[in-house]
């Protein structure tokens, strides 16, 4: 008899054992589950707010004024356009026939 209670002993101090290590697992996952979501909305938040200052930054007049003043471009207007006349085939010397 003493065996057998010895063993369910055993038996029960194995389960415990296992279930606060599985408890303790749980928590522990729990947690970094918790900590991930937090992560998850902050880095939600930050690509709101880049998205919106993305959408701010390449507006029409922002990108025009940026090529005014630090590019140094102008609107094309026939006074400032130059026009090429594209050379025939004809009077263009051949590569190998004058040495």
């Amino acid at each position: 008899m003493t065996r057998v209670n010895l063993l369910l002993l055993a038996a029960l101090l194995a389960s415990c054992l296992y279930l606060v290590k599985t408890a303790y697992e749980s928590r522990r996952l729990f947690h970094a589950l918790d900590r991930a979501r937090f992560e998850q909305a902050q880095l939600d938040s930050e690509f709101k707010r880049l998205e919106a200052e993305r959408q701010a930054q390449a507006t029409h007049l922002r990108v025009e004024k940026v090529a005014r003043e630090k590019l140094r471009m102008r609107t094309a207007t026939p006074a400032v356009t130059f026009y090429m006349a594209q050379a025939s085939a004809a009077s263009a010397p051949a590569s190998g026939a004058a040495r």
